[in-house]
């Protein structure tokens, strides 16, 4: 349960104004077709993530514990620095005329590629010997923070303190770092 309920928390607060959440405040606008593309950030995710956390959970058993306690607790605290730098939507995405979903699925997967949400997945599953639960609360993190911008959309951006969450984000970021490093919970 903690391995879900962390992934859940840090991946959603991290994902607040990253480049993910702007594509989805973006497909909202000119699609304008919530329900696929509320899906094609579904797969995608579980997908990405199911990726990224399986090579979490294969750097892990190939390291061994104690090189990757010290391995995943700077690439947290990594991670709370980088999250201080507000993320911006490189390009504008191309419009596949298979529609809103598969629109989304690869903007959406192509997009998290790289991306911290991707790299904490990595790590969170390097972190707990559960990867599982790991996918699916970092799936569930994303789905929390991108729904409510393919809902809302613009309106939702304009109002939200984004240097707030990001120093909100980074500070739990680096905190799970720190514990990490300092070999808690044991």
């Amino acid at each position: 349960m903690e391995a879900f309920l962390t992934s859940t928390l840090l991946v959603a607060i991290a994902e607040i104004g990253d480049k993910t959440q702007l594509l989805s405040f973006v497909l909202a606008a000119r699609l304008r077709r919530p329900g696929p593309i509320i899906a094609g950030i579904l797969v995608a995710t579980i997908a990405n993530h199911a990726l990224a956390g399986s090579i979490g959970a294969w750097l892990a058993h190939l390291a061994g514990p104690g090189v990757m306690r010290w391995v995943t607790g700077l690439l947290f605290i990594g991670f709370g620095l980088w999250a201080l730098h507000p993320d911006a939507l490189d390009e504008d995405p191309k419009i596949h005329h298979a529609g809103a979903f598969v629109t989304t699925l690869v903007a959406f997967f192509l997009a998290e590629m790289g991306d911290k949400t991707q790299l904490a997945t990595v790590a969170l599953a390097a972190r707990f010997d559960s990867l599982v639960a790991v996918v699916l609360g970092t799936t569930l993190g994303m789905m929390l923070a991108n729904v409510p911008a393919v809902i809302i959309g613009d309106k939702l951006a304009a109002r939200l303190p984004l240097k707030a969450i990001r120093l909100v984000a980074a500070g739990l970021f680096i905190l799970t770092g720190a514990l990490t490093l300092m070999g808690w919970p044991a």
